[in-house]
């Protein structure tokens, strides 16, 4: 369909790739910094590329806080990317949305304090980015027809609300986030999808529910309980968005 580079980022339980895919580390210098990403070998794509790039590091070590957002997008943009299917762990602010749920996020609302707002460094050529759509409807439209063709149920909307972290949000975060119209809830997502838009590649935010969000249940908020949910559903979403991925390549 397209000639282009796409690029899977994967969230917390989506660290790696299984043994029989081949990947091949490629290591990209940004003015923000060196960024590792693995080039997947995919015979339907060439000589397209499919490039995957763990968020949180292959070992898990890097905290929502302090990932280098900046550089992600920009090695991303370096190779030639220009769709990204991203995943998000994610907490869920809905009871009709329950622990592993897939929602696709259609927009969202940025509850950060600390990270840089904007891709556009000083004496860049900036300009002022339309988000009246966040996530790419093309994107979106591919995910949906692949879910559908391949089966898998998702949630086809959702507004993802992204908190600094790490630490977990309270119950009252949570009840004024809820009445913002917020779905879901996590700690990755911005400024993510922000600075891909910035550098103008289509991007769409998956969100893999891994738990309710405080207040919401008894139990105590466990990051442990929770990447179990994802290292379940990771397989799934894996075939899902690689499936999708096949759209955007020539036949």
């Amino acid at each position: 369909m397209i000639e282009t580079n796409v690029a899977i980022i994967g969230g917390t339980g989506f660290e790696s790739v299984p043994p029989e895919i081949f990947a091949e580390t490629v290591e990209v210098t940004t003015r923000a910094g060196v960024v590792s990403v693995l080039s997947l070998s995919h015979n339907y794509v060439e000589p397209s590329k499919i490039y995957f790039l763990p968020r949180h590091g292959a070992d898990h070590s890097i905290p929502p806080h302090q990932i280098n957002y900046t550089a992600n997008i920009l090695a991303l943009k370096e190779l030639g990317v220009g769709y990204i299917l991203a995943t998000n762990a994610v907490g869920s602010l809905r009871l009709d949305l329950p622990p592993s749920t897939l929602v696709l996020f259609d927009d969202f609302i940025d509850f950060t304090s600390q990270r840089p707002k904007t891709l556009f460094a000083q004496g860049d050529a900036w300009r002022h980015t339309d988000f009246t759509q966040p996530y790419s409807p093309l994107l979106r439209g591919i995910i949906l027809q692949a879910a559908e063709e391949a089966n898998v149920a998702i949630h086809p909307k959702g507004t993802y609300l992204c908190v600094e972290g790490p630490r977990f949000e309270s119950p009252a975060e949570i009840r004024t986030f809820a009445q913002w119209g917020a779905d879901v809830v996590g700690m990755t997502g911005l400024p993510e999808a922000v600075f891909a838009k910035e550098a103008g590649i289509h991007y769409s935010g998956l969100g893999i529910v891994t738990n309710y969000a405080a207040g919401m249940e008894a139990e105590p908020i466990s990051h442990e309980k929770n990447s179990l949910i994802t290292e379940s559903t990771t397989p799934l979403v894996r075939e899902l968005l690689l499936f999708a991925a096949s759209f955007l390549f020539p036949n």
